[in-house]
């Protein structure tokens, strides 16, 4: 891949700022304990790691240190959100190669960065995800790393092997950036077990594949292509490409149509985005819809407008943020041959090889669930593969779980619906507990809907 340059992000893509390694975590342990071992862990491919012994693996006991980062997780979480602290054990972080340049954490400046956690007292699990969005490997941490841990399982996250706005410079040739998140994710899982097995003497028994929206989409398509790694997942507002649509490149031009005044609401309605949703419309527009729209479709399509956004997504959080004018006149099913045969290279067909529980927000303004996660649903069930899995539909939930402190009267985070799902995957897995049937969970009146979700809450039919 060639060398490229990270840019500032801001709102949905952000970047973390360099940290400086302590000096006194790389050694870890001089007693008797298994931090005294760490030198004889070793991630297999890796260019560069990092091992550290520490009290608390959580983001309570890592906020002011490298091992995590609060910026990249801005946003995804509401912040009344609890978690749990006091998980001892190590985390390894480093890089594997890669000529590519955009991650800047730890002021390593290298792609293919991950992190890996290993609890003292581990339950013989192991999950893994991918960075959502355009983040890296610590974006996720409170949204599933903290949950995981305390639960006893071993968690590894990767950088996709791209990130920022700029990340579509990344490769020779159009779809290498996003190709080359699923090489990297399968690639960290196999290090990951391998690891694993080093710390505790055995691999893991089960092995998980999860991810909010990007790293939805990378569930997906590791289910698929690599069903021998994992043993199920849980896939939140995956992101769907399919070669003839539909996808982001079919819904977002009329979203960047109407920032721009050439569309109107029912035109919204008819590309997926859901009645009722229209309040956060304005958000997106400043936060979402022109920037995802662009480097995107420069991924895919950059002989569309090489001008825009040309050898950089901005310099500026303006520029970054603003659409490509002719991107609300984009039509993908008039593109050319080469440029579906890009997207079909990293498409996802619905042949799951595991079972797979989806969850949805119905008020998702980034990816309507009516042109991303219903479509999948068919997929699945037109490929056989419908008992494999579970799609649930949140009422009241959103894209990114922040929103909720800012409409709470009218949005619900879906975050505890995860933690719900991805307990249910474990007993669908481990004890043979199949989980309800598909329906739509609905957001109750009252109690306490940051921290609480039963995933047996039906919607009214009527509603």
């Amino acid at each position: 891949m060639r060398p490229s340059r990270s840019v500032p992000l801001a709102a949905a893509t952000l970047v973390a700022a360099a940290v400086v390694w302590p000096a006194s975590a790389q050694a870890g342990a001089a007693d008797g304990s298994h931090c005294a071992r760490l030198d004889r862990v070793h991630v297999p491919g890796a260019a560069f790691q990092q091992a550290a012994c520490l009290p608390d693996l959580t983001t309570t006991g890592l906020v002011g240190t490298p091992y995590t980062d609060l910026a990249d997780q801005a946003g995804l979480t509401a912040k009344a959100t609890r978690t749990p602290s006091g998980v001892a054990g190590v985390q390894i972080d480093g890089y594997f190669p890669d000529s590519s340049h955009f991650n800047i954490t730890h002021g390593w400046q290298h792609d293919a960065q991950f992190v890996i956690r290993m609890p003292d007292h581990w339950n013989g699990g192991l999950v893994v995800t991918g960075a959502p969005g355009t983040r890296k490997q610590y974006a996720t941490d409170t949204a599933i790393s903290d949950q995981v841990l305390a639960e006893g399982y071993a968690y590894a996250a990767t950088d996709k092997g791209n990130s920022g706005a700029d990340f579509y410079r990344d490769g020779a040739r159009p779809g290498d950036a996003i190709a080359e998140w699923n090489t990297r994710t399968t690639q960290l899982t196999r290090a990951a077990r391998r690891v694993v097995a080093q710390r505790y003497g055995h691999a893991p028994r089960r092995t998980y594949m999860t991810g909010i929206s990007n790293g939805g989409y990378l569930t997906r398509w590791q289910l698929e292509n690599h069903p021998e790694l994992y043993d199920g997942g849980v896939d939140w507002e995956g992101a769907l490409w399919t070669a003839d649509g539909p996808s982001l490149l079919t819904s977002l031009p009329t979203a960047v149509g109407r920032t721009l005044g050439w569309a109107d609401d029912e035109d919204m309605y008819a590309a997926g985005f859901a009645r009722g949703s229209e309040f956060l419309w304005p958000y997106h527009e400043k936060a979402y819809w022109g920037v995802t729209q662009k480097i995107y479709r420069a991924e895919f399509d950059p002989a569309y407008d090489p001008g825009c956004p040309g050898p950089s997504a901005g310099s500026t959080p303006e520029q970054i943020l603003s659409p490509c004018a002719r991107d609300a006149v984009y039509d993908y099913a008039s593109r050319p041959a080469a440029v579906h045969r890009a997207v079909a290279r990293v498409s996802l067909t619905g042949r799951i090889g595991r079972p797979l529980i989806t969850l949805h927000g119905d008020l998702d303004s980034l990816l309507p669930k009516a042109a991303d996660s219903d479509v999948y649903a068919r997929m699945i069930d037109a490929s056989g593969r419908g008992p494999l899995h579970r799609y649930y539909t949140i009422q009241g939930g959103t894209h990114v779980d922040g929103l909720y402190d800012t409409y709470p009267d009218r949005l619900r985070p879906i975050l505890p619906c995860y933690r719900s799902a991805f307990d249910a995957l474990v007993s669908w897995v481990q004890q043979g507990v199949r989980p309800p049937a598909d329906h739509t969970v609905t957001r109750p009146a009252d109690g306490d809907v940051v921290d609480s979700c039963r995933l047996s809450e039906r919607a009214d039919p009527a509603q």
